[in-house]
């Protein structure tokens, strides 16, 4: 066996200290131009590549960097941007790109002087079942494709001048169509595409690019028999450009498509030795022994230490299986997690030393080959002993587990995740004590986060304010959005979140069981970052956490105020959890706290509750056959946590950028009052499954795209529900933007509340 080179599908984007985020929000304020923001781009890489051969990587990965998304970087790439946008010669690449991921204002004008028409931004949806979101290609029968930007070979040649031997980065052309929407028969566009592919190959292999790493994830989905019969031949086309192939699968085993895989007319299979480590030894089987064979071994999605003794079990069959070439990496690309552990200052030692960011496992990839090669060498025997002192130290750590956690979580009545009544008597309870309008309206939670707020939470954070004048300086932000509501006439109303950091965090911070870094940040999607909370231990709520926040706004107004919390299974997924217990125990631990906050907000009269669930779907597992056991402990924690409140108690819910139909029953299982969903970027198209399903509770689809500037006017959003009227009855349709408004501005946010508020009064007139 050759010796085992190194090398990872991709790397973190967005910096150390987030230089991407901050240059991509200059460029849309104006603030850099196009050749500034490139700069930016080309240091990052530059600083990422390094990193890579520093730490021994025998290939650096180009390719993996995007400004924004890197599925937007294949739709300019094979040249299928969406006619819709009528792109004229006059727009830079860069101006194309944004638009395609932010939208466009009809009442704009591009830097050519020609006026436009308003141009929804592409529909953004979850990348398998993580929470990064892609912008979605489109297609339709007329679709064609073409090699039509440089950027990708620019990125090759920038890493060739640096002297790296480079590894390009490709999604797969069969996962490309799969991702897209807008024409079912997407497979009939693939004698369209691989042409291109096989141009972009071609080019590759005359640069000197070593390997093309082609990213098919889709091998690792329940396939319909085209889409799987479609590969062989697909590939064999392929492999005609003559570069060096290395297909790779992550996310989940390749179960019946393993055959499929291993067969491909390729010269390497990259599979996730992570979550299919029980496939490793068949893939071994089955490979010839010609082809490279890449093991993710080193976790991708997570942040614990890998535990390098056990790695080393799982590879040694196949090591001694394989004649041909190994490979070891990460399981999927490092974008899932931090950048590093360098900076983490303040973290808990002892926590620190169980955990891995993308810097950290690299070393441990170096070191796993290094143990292979020379397994008694001084420096390895030191290093593996410093690994396994690090583990032991956590299994045996009193810290991780508390006996009431353990002991409320085994003694939970059966009935606990059941409502009072059922939901037409709770309805009718509810209208009696609320009082709505038809059509009522509202918003998601969250409004503008100023600089203001932004400014008084860092000097709160660095003790330059305390407490007392912290919450003043809230306050008065909470009472200007409650103002700002009642001016608009909007029905039911939020405090605005003023108070909080994020979603996730502002929870995990007040929730035992939980820590948080300094500079542990991951892309979600374009510019925004989150900073996922560490679930290191049982999970309970030492006091009330929204409380005060509630009682204070509904004090300012007559009209109902909701609470706004997290849900259960969005803790779970979109934090770093544990991997030492089922991921269905730490939910029903995080579902028994937030029942506990749900609680006390009944009791200070807060009329109705919101419990965001918008990564319920983002957790359904790849593979069918596991959507049940998922499903059934993941709505169970929706139903503990909302289980506790009255019957006159109205329980929201709201879930966005994700694909429901397939679990519209346990969606309706949920049983809140009423749901809120994302569905302006689709025209409503994904409220259809709600019709079809006769979805039996009240739902709010989403009227306007708040990810994007536009501002929709009131004739737009009556459109968009009258066209939601014609599938749900009306006395079930509430009126609300798509998802939460703290990344816009408070003069977008008015000017588009008022246009909402105005097509509800219009549709209550029409109902009349």
């Amino acid at each position: 066996m050759k010796e085992i080179a190194l090398h990872v599908p991709g790397f973190p984007r967005i910096g150390a200290a987030r230089e991407l985020k901050h240059a991509l929000e200059r460029y849309w304020r104006d603030e850099l131009s196009d050749n500034e923001l490139e700069q930016t781009a080309a240091a990052l890489r530059a600083r990422h590549w390094a990193a890579q051969r520093d730490a021994g990587l025998d290939y650096v990965t180009v390719g993996d960097f995007a400004l924004y998304d890197h599925v937007a970087n294949h739709i300019q790439l094979l040249g299928c941007e969406p006619a819709r946008f009528s792109f004229g010669t006059a727009e830079t690449p860069l101006q194309r790109y944004s638009i395609m991921a932010r939208g466009r204002s009809g009442r704009d004008e591009c830097s050519c002087g020609s006026a436009h028409a308003a141009s929804p931004a592409l529909a953004m949806t979850k990348w398998f079942d993580t929470n990064y979101h892609y912008l979605v290609p489109e297609f339709d029968a007329d679709t064609l494709f073409n090699l039509s930007s440089e950027r990708l070979f620019d990125e090759v040649a920038e890493a060739q001048a640096l002297g790296h031997a480079v590894k390009v980065t490709l999604l797969g052309p069969l996962t490309f169509l799969w991702l897209g929407k807008g024409l079912d028969d997407r497979l009939g566009l693939l004698d369209r595409l691989l042409p291109v592919y096989g141009e972009i190959l071609a080019r590759l292999k005359a640069m000197g690019v070593a390997w093309v790493q082609l990213d098919e994830p889709i091998l690792g989905l329940d396939l319909p028999a085209p889409w799987r019969g479609a590969f062989e031949n697909a590939y064999w086309q392929l492999n005609q450009a003559g570069a060096a192939l290395l297909v790779a699968t992550y996310f989940a085993p390749l179960e019946e498509n393993l055959s499929l895989a291993c067969r491909l007319p390729v010269a390497g299979l990259h599979v996730d030795g992570v979550r299919a480590t029980h496939e490793l030894v068949n893939v071994a089987d089955w490979l010839p022994a010609h082809k490279v064979l890449s093991i993710g071994i080193v976790d991708g999605r997570n942040i614990w230490r890998t535990d390098l003794d056990l790695a080393l079990a799982r590879l040694a069959p196949v090591l001694d299986k394989r004649q041909g070439e190994v490979w070891l990496s990460t399981s999927c690309s490092l974008l899932h997690v931090p950048y590093s552990l360098a900076d983490e200052t303040q973290l808990d030692a002892e926590l620190k030393g169980w955990l891995a960011f993308a810097m950290e496992k690299l070393d441990e990839l170096a070191l796993l080959r290094a143990a292979i090669a020379t397994p008694q060498a001084p420096a390895v025997q030191a290093s593996l002993a410093q690994a396994r002192a690090a583990l032991a130290g956590r299994r045996a750590s009193p810290r991780v587990h508390n006996a009431a956690v353990a002991e409320r979580v085994a003694t939970l009545p059966a009935d606990a995740d059941q409502r009072p009544a059922p939901f037409a008597e709770r309805r009718a309870l509810q209208q009696q004590r609320l009082n709505l309008p038809a059509f009522p309206t509202t918003t998601i939670g969250s409004f503008p986060q100023t600089e203001t707020i932004r400014t008084a939470r860092a000097a709160y954070r660095r003790g330059e304010l305390d407490a007392a004048a912290y919450t003043t300086a809230m306050r008065a932000e909470i009472a200007h959005a409650i103002g700002q509501q009642e001016m608009l006439g909007l029905d039911v109303l939020v405090h605005g979140e003023a108070e909080r950091n994020d979603m996730v965090e502002y929870f995990g911070e007040q929730l035992a069981g939980f820590a948080f870094t300094q500079n542990g940040w991951v892309q979600s999607y374009g510019s925004r970052c989150v900073k996922p909370p560490i679930i290191w231990g049982d999970v309970s709520r030492p006091a009330p956490m929204t409380v005060a926040w509630s009682v204070y706004a509904q004090a300012l107004t007559d009209r109902p105020v909701k609470g706004m919390l997290t849900g259960p299974v969005t803790i779970l997924q979109w934090s770093f959890v544990r991997d030492d217990q089922p991921r269905s125990v730490t939910a029903t631990q995080i579902a028994l706290a937030m029942r506990d906050e749900v609680g006390d907000l009944e009791q200070a009269g807060i009329a109705v509750i919101q419990i965001d669930e918008p990564a319920l779907r983002e957790g359904l597992p790849l593979r069918r056959a596991r959507h049940a056991e998922y499903l059934d402990w993941a709505v169970r924690a929706f139903r503990i946590t909302a289980g506790t409140a009255g019957a006159a108690t109205q329980i929201h819910t709201h879930m966005c950028y994700a694909e429901f139909n397939d679990i519209l029953p346990q969606i309706a299982a949920l049983d809140a009052d009423v749901i809120t969903i994302e569905t302006s970027r689709s025209a409503m198209a994904l409220l259809d499954g709600f019709g079809s399903f006769r979805y039996p509770n009240d739902i709010g689809p989403g009227v306007y795209d708040i990810h994007s500037p536009r501002v929709p006017d009131s004739r737009e959003i009556a459109a968009l529900l009258r066209r939601a009227q014609a599938v749900i009855p009306s006395r079930q349709l509430w009126v609300n933007p798509d998802c939460g408004l703290k990344t816009r501005g408070w003069q977008e946010t008015l000017a588009a509340l008022r246009a909402m508020v105005a097509a509800a009064r219009q549709l209550r007139l029409e109902a009349a």
